[in-house]
């Protein structure tokens, strides 16, 4: 702190100052003071002295300058002008909402703190939260965090204009904002800063200050004990003291005892100064000067602050004093003007951690109070208002007087009493802000309290809603108008009739001023009503008439709402004179009428009314008849008569009476109007279902979403069937402020509460949803009291059906199309015919008619009467003058108004490109209709329909920015060409709900099917793998199932049924059952009478007899009949690449799921396991699971269905663990464990390497243990037969260890008791210390660590005790021949072995024996020479001789080497490899103590010899091979090792680790390679970089790929390393990939030709001839002019292999009459054409060529292949002709020499002519 007011003196003997104290205050004041002015004086002035100049300031520029932190001429409030961005305020949190804090600041100002803007940390967490599905137990809504009353530092971070022009502060108490001024040097103990939590640790918090490098501490014993209860949460805001101070301020140690922050005082000593002064902070200064509208104060020595009259104590405002000594607490600091604001106020001085955010009397906002006395006039800031009860209230100036007056403070002062309306309350100042402002006295609605339930006012229209209207009576209170009260009738178009700002009359219908919460009506009847108004139930006393409104129609009559929901029922006997039988054929919704009051009953809140006593007073009854029906089943129904909200139906065939509600008519809400409005008395409606259902009442549905619910059984009929996380079915019923009701089948209704509606933040509910829309909804709460339940709506909670959008999708255009279909047939109008005829896509001549700033409209002879109209978006950029003829494209077409959106843009009329399936674009909006909008795909042409939501559940409201015109989003196209859509591209959204196969959807409604067991006869119109589409003679479409089309019995396995059957051949088949359009479900017909549009046929001949005899099933029927290990034969229908599983579906409606475990049985096909798999291929499978409920099918196609015993499968490794081997996934949910020792048969030093997690591997299971098969992965189990011998054989038991055994085995663990081995999984045995080393080791950690866990060993059994099943080893090397397990280079000393029957010696002894030389006895030879070598023997051989002590010898020094060695090891030693193999290796250990072997003869020993020879001649030819490829890592390394710069032997090696799936140790292995190669190898390099892009492009990820291609690039030379990519790109099918990387070269290496032709070929082997011929067009442009010719050649004869090739003939063509003496282009053109044209074309290019004017040469070459060609393809006669052509071109050109030789000129033979 003290570094920005330091003085840095430029040297000499330092001086006294001769100024006073006060002096050196205003220097350092005046530090940043204002200089301009006396700058330009300077400069006007010339050189003259600065003090001259400043003495020649007039006073007045004297008081002009803006000094820092100097006090100001008069003290004032803050207003809200004077607010800067940057401000540093003291707050006090007011109110807590889910996604921001209200704060109190100082002067009554009011700011909002965002939840994004609280710290780093929190934001983090919050992130982490969106982004994650769970739920984060560490996160903390701000409801957590803050509370009222809360005391805060915060900055403004933006200042924002409301849209009535008012400012809105926004706040921020993120610390690196607040405390940006600090810095890690400044920090000293005692300072009291704030922070938030950002992490919360064993013993305390680390705290967030915003400082750089500084990390601060708060203990847990620093927190007193109601903070200690009170766990701590990431993001919570802190205020603490410093108590220590370390490292230089990078670490420091807080407090947040209360006791201390409140005494904590900032003093001079914490070098606080103008930059970094922190509001909050309490000091100690002094009263410089007393005004009357505050005070003036110095504090810290050197700053200046202001009191405003808010802040001093009312009761000690006249007792201040200069000079006088107070405390005083920080309240806001402006950085840009030095102006400090304090508070002397006792409850901030005297602060804890809150202040009291309510007032102590109660709330009095909004009270109109009178009898008020000015107190004091501030004519700056405002005045001071006493009311009549001795509060104190402020009014700010700007409300002393009317917007539009002129402040006038007299006549205020002049008035002795005001009448005044509380209009908030400030926490900081503890004190009622109030208003002398007529216009707000006066208005009659300030607070919903003000408003009275029947009451009539008159408000203004805000805005309009799908669900009513708003109505603002002021600016702080409206209320909403529900549609169904916008009119006495229901209003088809409220927006004709409702505009913005117009002015209405309306009555309240009730309110809540608690919820804020107002209904009003705008019914005529209602609003003008005279009659008495039942406010409550006390008012409708018996006899009473008042008017009310039908807000429910039951089948026992009617029930009639009043005002504060008040309401009382009119049974059916009292609804008319007249028998009633269906009430809702009389009434309806929302109807105004009188009714009288027969019985009240207020207590119960019941109540009896009656329409027919109003007029006479009678009663009679009214039978209504019993009507029953099934809720779920599938109905049809005959509309009866349309009413304002539904339809009236009759079931057939019963004509059971019914009500259809216009919002249960699709799941698209924009389409249930249309539906209705189409819809006609007389009209058959299919595929209902009735949800609900009373006495005498039926409600029908057609929501195919909520029909697959009822269908599939999942619903709850009862409350008692819901449980907490059940996921139902339901729509919105009503919207209200707090939330919205949702609706479920059989009359359940829950609560979604409003933070459970969506993930994002909602402001109004009433914009969110629509009533009647279809919403999943996840019960999260059940109240079992009340019968209540809460749901949410957050489309992260629900899971939605995989494919439910494009199903939606599909089901809401053909309900649109239907509806057009309806419209044209009814209108009688030719013109809606022709616009029936025009789809979206289609390019239509127009004429411009005419030219306007929002569009262009056109016209057509075709569409003469027809609305032509192009929105300024799609005339963009192109000029259009009125006649013009364009070329358009439809967007849109409503027949309703006979209007259709066009578009003139180039993008969209030019050439469509084709699509590819899978492929992905960017989508730009081109139009929006209600809930679908058209969109372009990229630079396509091609026009798709998309919805405006993904999700039933999304809100499009919040989502306005995303979907509009001009909006671009990633697409992905599903099907190039989908029938439904009229040939439109199928697309999804990448950013849309998770997918999950669906089992349903709607149906299109018709008439005119066909019956169940018909007989049809068909032309087969498509045929799919596993559909034909077949036309019937009625021209209706029908469908039949791959497994539908032969006998079971003659279906061969691997066989494609469907493809026996041709497109265009006619076949006869049985109606079985109704296939929907959208989804292709089969429905199996119930009854004949059933009708669909696309019936699902059989073509099985004996399904078609006269006489078969068979019955529909469904597809729980059919999966009931399924039984567990049964073989089925099923058909493959679609492998899932992101789960790796395959769906095989058996029957027409029954598909199951194989996993990949059960899918494939090697390991290598796990890369591509959908290739060995095609669509519509028949498969035998056996059945793993079968069930209804849930509807589950799991199949095998390994040939079992469950694990067993000896049983070989596939599996997958789940974790990789050092001590007990593998944890492997087996199929059908099993898992299994791999021991180290059955791993291999041949034991590797590093067992474990070889696998990763995720790798897939064959296992033998060998037993069942606690549910978790024991595994092995030996060779021998796997495949017995062709496994070879193995060298480590499997331990099962100890019957199959012997004593001196020599067996390998893998360290376990080590002991004090000993060193561990495991033999097998089942067998452990031990080596005791002892036996483990012949080094002497104190401690067994001294093995641990230099021998790690699965270290292979050599061992020996000593003994086995079988009874206790123990097994004693020896790792000696004396009785293994390995070396020691420790190193000698340890230093450790030789473990002395004695005698049993020798004294031991002590132990001091035994250290003094082992630190000496031991006693060493002379091996001799046998001839009694002395070797010169002294050998040490083993003791256990002269155990009965006595050791001699003396080791003394007089010779000389002798080298020492172990006994085992020998010196004379020759040819003769070495064995051939069969006789090592079969040599038992326990046979030199059984023969130790043997006596001397016999003697073998010489001819024994020759044998031997020319055995051993010969074994080594053949190895070493063996070696020397250069064609043998390598079988072992060993041989590979030893061949490296020759030739370390062969790139084929490193692949070699590579490929080698990739047969046995050993992925990482290929990666290793390039790796070496490109740090072995020589660098002048580049070739060699390259082919290894290769060789890695290929292993990455298969078995890696994208990251692994491209951080590999990042490196090659960076070694090599780039463009061979892009062409190597994109190849491998191109070979792997990844097409979008390689395009990108094609696009990347041509701009990188756009001058290479090589590039550009390549580019070319792959777009033509992609079949996009388009894009090749545009990007012929840009290599032109960009190489050079010399090359143009090759490259079109290049691309032509690449057009000839790949593409077209007349149209490569024709670019051939071009450049040959351009160059025609390019005889290599001629060759290669005659080449091109003889392979791929006709013999004509061929001779026509032989006739062209040979007329060539080039040399004769060239011309006989051609002749030549002329004639070879005619030979093979023509005849004698064409031969014939060949040859006089020759002769003729020799005779002319022998007459063309003579012809241009001069005369006098010597001709060929010398003679002059």
């Amino acid at each position: 702190m003290a570094a920005v007011e330091e003085d840095f003196p430029r040297g000499g003997t330092a001086r006294k100052p001769t100024g006073s104290k006060a002096e050196e205050r205003t220097q350092v004041e005046n530090l940043f003071q204002t200089t301009e002015q006396r700058e330009k004086k300077k400069r006007k002035g010339g050189k003259k002295d600065d003090g001259k100049q400043a003495k020649k300031l007039k006073p007045e520029e004297q008081k002009g300058d803006l000094k820092l932190n100097t006090e100001a001429k008069c003290v004032e409030i803050l207003h809200v002008k004077h607010v800067k961005e940057g401000m540093l305020f003291l707050g006090c949190v007011k109110e807590v909402a889910d996604f921001e804090v209200t704060v109190s600041l100082p002067s009554g100002l009011q700011g909002f703190l965002s939840i994004k803007n609280v710290c780093d940390s929190y934001t983090k967490l919050l992130t982490e939260q969106l982004d994650s599905e769970l739920a984060t137990e560490e996160f903390c809504s701000l409801l957590h965090l803050f509370h009222p009353g809360m005391l805060l530092r915060c900055m403004v971070a933006k200042l924002d204009v409301t849209k009535g022009g008012s400012f809105s502060i926004q706040l921020s108490i993120n610390p690196k904002q607040v405390n940006r001024s600090l810095a890690s040097a400044s920090l000293k103990a005692g300072i009291v800063l704030s922070g938030c939590v950002e992490s919360v640790e064993d013993h305390g918090c680390i705290i967030d200050i915003g400082i750089g490098g500084t990390k601060a501490f708060l203990p847990a014993e620093a927190k007193t004990p109601r903070q200690k209860s009170q766990e701590p949460k990431v993001g919570q805001y802190v205020t603490a003291l410093v108590e220590e101070v370390k490292n230089g301020g990078r670490v420091v140690r807080l407090s947040s005892d209360p006791t201390v922050l409140a005494q904590a005082c900032a003093d001079t000593k914490q070098d606080w100064s103008l930059t970094n002064l922190l509001p909050g902070l309490l000091v100690k200064a002094t009263i410089k000067k007393v005004t009357k509208h505050g005070l003036f104060l110095n504090f810290l020595s050197s700053f200046t602050g202001q009191v405003d009259f808010l802040h001093m104590e009312s009761e000690q405002a006249s007792c201040y004093s200069e000079g006088q000594q107070v405390q005083a607490r920080v309240l806001y600091v402006d950085p840009s003007t030095r102006l400090v604001g304090l508070s002397l106020r006792s409850y901030l001085v005297q602060l804890g951690s809150e202040i009291n955010a309510t007032p102590p009397g109660g709330d009095r906002v909004g009270e109109v109070v009178e009898e008020c006395r000015v107190t004091a006039m501030h004519h700056l800031s405002g005045a001071v208002m006493q009311l009549p009860d001795k509060t104190p209230a402020f009014a700010h100036r700007n409300h002393l007087k009317e917007p539009s007056e002129e402040a006038n403070e007299n006549r205020v002062l002049a008035t002795p009493e005001h009448t005044c309306r509380v209009i908030s309350f400030s926490p900081m100042e503890q004190m009622y802000f109030v208003s002398l402002r007529k216009s707000v006295i006066r208005t009659p609605f300030y607070r919903y309290d003000d408003v009275q339930a029947g009451q009539v006012v008159e408000g203004t229209v805000s805005v309009l809603l799908s669900c009513g209207m708003l109505v603002h009576l002021s600016e702080h209170v409206k209320g909403l108008v529900p549609r169904t009260h916008l009119s006495d009738i229901l209003l088809k178009n409220p927006e004709k009739k409702y505009t913005e700002g117009l002015k209405v009359k309306c009555r309240v219908l009730s309110v809540d001023a608690e919820s804020r919460q107002m209904f009003l009506t705008r019914k005529k009847m209602l609003v003008e009503s005279s009659l008495p108004l039942f406010l409550s139930y006390s008012d409708a006393r018996p006899g009473r008439v008042s008017h009310g409104y039908i807000v429910c129609i039951k089948d026992f009559g009617c029930v009639v709402r009043f005002y504060n929901n008040v309401k009382g029922l009119v049974p059916l006997d009292e609804l008319s004179a007249e028998p009633i039988t269906r009430p809702e054929e009389v009434f309806y919704v929302g109807q105004v009428l009188k009714v009288k009051v027969l019985k009240c009953d207020p207590e119960n809140a019941k109540m009896l009314l009656s329409f027919k006593a109003v007029v006479e007073g009678e009663t009679e009854d009214a039978a209504a008849p019993q009507v029953d029906c099934e809720i779920g089943k599938r109905l049809e129904a005959k509309v009866v008569k349309k009413l304002l909200n539904g339809l009236e139906v009759t079931i057939l065939p019963d004509d059971i009476p019914a009500i259809l509600p216009t919002m249960h008519l699709s799941d698209h809400m924009s389409n249930c109007p249309l539906l209705w409005e189409s819809l006609q008395e007389g009209d058959i409606i299919s595929n209902l279902v009735c949800f609900n259902k009373s006495k005498k009442s039926l409600t029908l549905t057609k929501k195919p979403t909520v029909r697959w619910s009822l269908e599939e059984g999942a619903v709850a009929r009862d409350f008692s069937d819901i449980t907490v996380g059940m996921q139902l079915v339901g729509w919105i019923k009503n919207l209200m402020s707090y939330g919205a009701f949702v609706e479920f089948p059989y009359g359940l209704v829950g609560l979604a509460p409003k933070s459970a509606m969506s993930e994002k933040f909602i402001k109004d509910t009433m914009t969110t949803f629509q009533p009647g829309q279809t919403v999943f909804a996840k019960v999260t709460n059940l109240d079992e009291e009340k019968r209540r339940f809460l749901v949410t709506l957050m489309m992260s909670e629900v899971l939605t059906p995989g494919g439910d959008a494009q199903t939606r999708l599909i089901n809401g255009l053909q309900e649109r199309r239907a509806v057009n279909e309806m419209f044209a047939l009814r209108g009688g109008r030719e013109l809606r015919q022709q616009l029936l005829a025009l789809s979206v896509g289609q390019k239509l001549k127009l004429t411009v008619d005419s030219v306007t700033e929002s569009g262009a409209t056109f016209t057509s002879d075709e569409l003469k009467d027809a609305t032509l109209l192009a929105t300024k978006h799609h005339t963009t950029g192109v000029e259009l003058t009125p006649g013009q003829k364009v070329v358009s494209v439809v967007l849109h077409v409503d027949i309703l108004t006979c209007c259709v959106h066009i578009s003139v843009l180039p993008k969209l009329v030019g050439k469509k490109k084709s699509l590819a399936e899978e492929s992905r674009y960017t989508a730009t909006v081109q139009h929006i209709d209600g809930d679908f909008a058209v969109v372009s795909l990229g630079d396509t042409a091609q026009l798709a329909v998309i919805h405006t939501s993904s999700h039933l559940n999304d809100i499009v409201s919040l989502n306005s920015g995303t979907m509009k015109v001009g909006a671009t989003l990633a697409v992905e196209v599903i099907e190039s060409s989908c029938e439904a859509l009229q040939g439109l591209p199928l697309v999804s959204g990448l950013c849309g709900a998770p997918k999950r196969e669906r089992t349903t959807s709607e149906t299109q409604a018709g008439s005119g099917g066909h019956c169940y067991g018909e007989i049809l006869q068909g032309t087969v119109r498509s045929v799919k793998p596993t559909r034909i589409q077949l036309v019937l003679e009625d021209g209706s479409k029908a469908s039949v199932h791959v497994s539908e089309v032969m006998e079971p019995a003659a279906v061969r396995l691997g066989s494609f049924p469907t493809s026996s059957i041709k497109v265009g051949s006619s076949v006869t088949g049985r109606v079985i059952g109704g296939q929907e359009v959208s989804s292709q479900r089969f429905l199996p017909f119930s009854h004949p009478r059933f009708t669909y549009r696309i019936p699902e046929l059989t073509l099985i001949p004996s399904k078609l007899e006269d006489g078969a005899d068979f019955k529909s099933v469904s597809a729980q029927e059919k999966l009931k009949s399924y039984k567990v290990g049964e073989e089925i034969t099923g058909f493959v229908s679609k492998f899932h690449p992101d789960r790796k599983c395959l769906d095989i579906t058996t029957y027409l409606c029954v598909t199951g799921t194989v996993e990949l475990l059960a899918m494939i049985t090697d390991p290598a096909d796990a890369s591509r396991p959908g290739r060995r798999f095609k669509l519509g291929q028949a498969v035998r499978v056996k059945v793993v699971e079968a069930s209804v409920k849930p509807h589950r099918l799991v199949l095998s196609l390994t040939g079992f269905h469950k694990l067993e015993k000896g049983l070989v499968t596939l599996g997958m490794v789940l974790d990789v663990q050092e001590r007990d081997g593998l944890r492997v996934r087996l199929p059908f949910g099993g898992l299994g464990n791999v021991s180290v020792t059955d791993l291999s048969d041949t034991y590797e030093p590093r067992p474990l390497e070889a696998f990763s997690k995720g790798q897939l591997v064959r296992c033998f299971l060998l037993d069942l243990k606690n549910k978790t098969w024991q595994l092995s992965l030996r060779p021998s189990r796997l495949s017995p037969q062709q496994a070879k011998r193995a060298r480590d054989p499997e331990v099962s038991s100890l019957d199959q260890l012997k004593e001196g055994q020599i067996i390998r085995g893998y360290l376990k663990s080590m002991t004090e008791q000993g060193v561990f081995i495991r033999l097998s999984g089942s067998i452990t045995g031990r080596a005791q210390l002892q036996q483990a080393t012949k080094y002497f080791v104190r401690s067994h950690k001294i093995l641990c660590d230099k021998v790690p866990v699965n270290t292979l060993l050599t061992t020996k059994i000593l003994s086995i005790n079988r009874d206790e099943e123990l097994v004693d080893l020896s790792l000696l090397s004396k009785n293994t021949g390995q070396p020691d397990i420790l190193p000698g280079s340890l230093g450790l000393p030789l473990r002395r072995v004695q005698n049993d029957k020798k004294r031991r010696l002590p132990e001091s002894a035994q250290k003094h024996t082992a630190s000496q030389i031991q006693t060493k006895k002379k091996k001799t030879t046998t001839d009694g020479e002395d070797s010169g070598v002294e050998v040490y023997f083993r003791e256990e051989e002269d155990e009965d001789k006595p050791a001699d002590a003396s080791s003394g010898s007089a010779g000389p020094s002798r080298l020492q080497v172990a006994a085992g060695f020998s010196w004379d090891v020759r040819l003769s030693s070495l064995k051939p490899a069969a006789a090592a193999k079969e040599e038992d290796p326990s046979d030199g250990e059984g023969q130790e103590g043997n006596s001397k072997p016999q003697k073998k003869s010489r001819h024994e020993l020759e044998q031997e010899k020319k055995a051993a020879e010969k074994a080594l001649v053949q190895t070493e030819a063996k070696l020397m091979d250069p064609n043998l490829r390598p079988e072992d890592a060993a041989t590979f390394e030893r061949l490296l090792l020759a030739s370390p710069n062969s790139s084929l032997l490193w692949l070699q090696y590579m490929a080698h680790h990739l047969q046995g799936t050993q992925i990482e140790q290929a990666r290793a292995v390039a790796e070496r390679a490109l740090k072995t190669i020589s660098f002048r190898e580049e070739q060699e390099k390259l082919n290894v970089w290769v060789a890695l892009l290929n292993l990455e492009n298969m078995y890696g990820t994208e990251d692994s790929l491209k951080k590999v291609f990042e490196r090659a690039v960076q070694f090599c030379e780039p463009m061979p390393v892009y062409q190597q990519l994109a190849d491998i790109y191109a070979n792997s099918n990844k097409v979008q990939e390689a395009e990108g990387l094609y696009k990347t070269m041509v701009k990188r290496f756009r001058q290479n030709k090589a590039v550009w032709l390549s580019y070319g070929s792959f777009l033509l082997q992609q079949g996009q001839g388009d894009a090749a011929a545009g990007l012929l067009q840009r290599a032109l442009k960009s190489l050079p002019p010399k090359d143009s010719v090759d490259v079109i050649a290049k691309f032509a004869q690449l057009e000839f292999r790949y593409g077209d090739a007349e149209k490569g003939h024709h670019m051939l063509d071009k450049v040959l009459t351009s160059y025609p003496k390019r005889t290599d282009i001629w060759s290669v053109f005659l080449d091109l054409t003889m392979k791929h044209g006709s013999q004509e074309e061929v001779r026509s290019l032989f006739d062209r060529v040979i007329h060539l004017s080039v040399s004769v040469k060239k011309i006989k070459f051609f002749f030549k292949r002329y004639l070879e060609y005619e030979k093979k393809h023509g005849t004698p006669q064409s031969v014939q002709a060949v040859k006089e052509k020759a002769m003729e071109f020799v005779e002319s050109e022998g007459r063309n020499a003579a012809a241009t030789t001069p005369r006098g000129a010597p001709d060929g033979r010398g003679r002059v002519k």
